[in-house]
């Protein structure tokens, strides 16, 4: 199958609000160009869906897919505190029912660090055409977050110096119970990719070796040798970023439409 792409234009993209079972208001963008596959985009800690670094990733994928990207709870302009895991996947899963109402055929989640861990808990119990993993934690409690490092701070500083973003954020507490993705990454049947940067500061690059250790779906690995962390790989690496997660949508979808 050939792709595409798709031209934006200023009236691809709409923006709604859902409600999660727990009464959270879930603020999101839907890029609509037509496509029957949608990839529904989580942030990480700390970023926005209306950040740089997410809206230029958002238009790049929605030259080939319809995208929906989301801020999760305590983030942007959703409502609610941030819970590091323990209750986003509420969010994930009313974003995803939104997208299976929108009629879509394939539903594909691509997930940033704590995003990671989000779609990687939800496709473990959940159906998804497939999963995109970017710096997951194996388990919360084991983070390193070394943010002291220059290559923790200096990528904060000078490429994604958004102040209005940082002041929207707001956490909750961090003892709620939260399921490590360690734990339930063998339940995932979905075609998985992890992505990783060997240089990641914040989630050490184990986290993400024992996850596709331990995935038994079809998976593959690709590993940014110089790469940091979550969005830092796409903003550094673009074009590799982006061609790597097209290429891997794409021959899912190629499988899917040959059986």
């Amino acid at each position: 199958m050939q792709l595409q792409q798709t031209k934006l234009h200023k009236d691809s993209k709409i923006s709604k609000t859902l409600k999660t079972t727990d009464n959270i208001n879930i603020s999101l963008n839907h890029y609509k160009t037509g496509s029957d596959s949608v990839v529904i985009i989580c942030h990480g800690w700390f970023m926005t869906k209306d950040s740089k670094a997410f809206t230029m990733l958002s238009e790049d994928i929605a030259r080939y897919f319809d995208v929906i990207v989301f801020d999760f709870r305590g983030h942007g302009k959703s409502s609610g505190c941030y819970t590091f895991s323990a209750k986003e996947e509420k969010d994930l899963s009313a974003v995803a029912d939104y997208a299976r109402n929108c009629g879509y055929k394939h539903i594909h989640l691509l997930g940033f660090s704590m995003g990671a861990a989000q779609v990687l808990n939800y496709a473990s119990c959940n159906s998804v055409s497939s999963v995109i993993a970017v710096s997951p934690p194996a388990d919360f409690s084991k983070i390193e977050n070394h943010v002291w490092k220059p290559e923790a701070w200096i990528p904060t500083l000078f490429k994604k110096f958004e102040p209005v973003r940082w002041c929207s954020v707001r956490p909750g507490s961090l003892f709620h119970k939260k399921t490590a993705p360690v734990d339930v990454v063998e339940n995932i049947s979905a075609p998985t990719l992890f992505i990783l940067g060997e240089k990641d500061p914040i989630v050490y690059p184990w986290h993400t070796k024992k996850l596709y250790n331990k995935a038994v779906c079809d998976k593959k690995i690709e590993i940014f040798e110089n790469g940091k962390h979550a969005e830092d790989l796409y903003l550094e690496h673009r074009d590799r970023f982006l061609n790597t997660c097209v290429k891997r949508i794409k021959e899912t979808l190629d499988d899917y439409r040959q059986t």
